[in-house]
């Protein structure tokens, strides 16, 4: 009798429930909060998320963030790909246990001691040309 396919991902890729389970318990703590300059790779509007590139790496080392989440009071529409922003990112983090770590660098050859979460808190519009943050955006911010 034929094995029935399962549409969870973690078993098509052969992670084990209790590895998935304990990533997704894993109570998150407010690490840090960064500036950093960058652009908008991608623009998920409909999940509320961004794919952003940074110029100055996180202290985890990425200089690409995927699926940022982006808080629901800012306009989408006025988002541009490709332009300079300065980043405001909140970081929080959660250690992984020795078990999962220990799975993850065996099965995956991957070491791993955290899990990271990130979240936009604000972001502003650079002015390349003259280096500095746009005037307009600054007032807008002040009312």
């Amino acid at each position: 009798m034929p094995r029935k396919s399962s549409s969870k991902t973690s078993e098509k890729e052969g992670i084990p429930k209790w590895v998935e389970d304990e990533i997704k318990s894993i109570e998150l703590s407010e690490y840090e909060t960064l500036n950093r300059v960058g652009y908008i790779l991608e623009i998920y509007d409909k999940d509320k998320k961004l794919d952003i590139q940074l110029y100055e790496a996180l202290p985890d080392g990425r200089t690409i963030v995927e699926g940022i989440d982006v808080p629901k009071f800012h306009d989408f529409s006025k988002f541009m790909k490709g332009f300079v922003y300065e980043f405001k990112i909140k970081m929080s983090k959660g250690k992984i246990s020795d078990k999962t770590r220990e799975f993850l660098k065996m099965q995956y050859m991957l070491e791993m001691d955290y899990i990271f979460q990130f979240e936009l808190v604000e972001l502003q519009l650079m002015d390349v040309e003259s280096e500095a943050i746009s005037s307009d955006i600054n007032e807008s911010d002040e009312e």
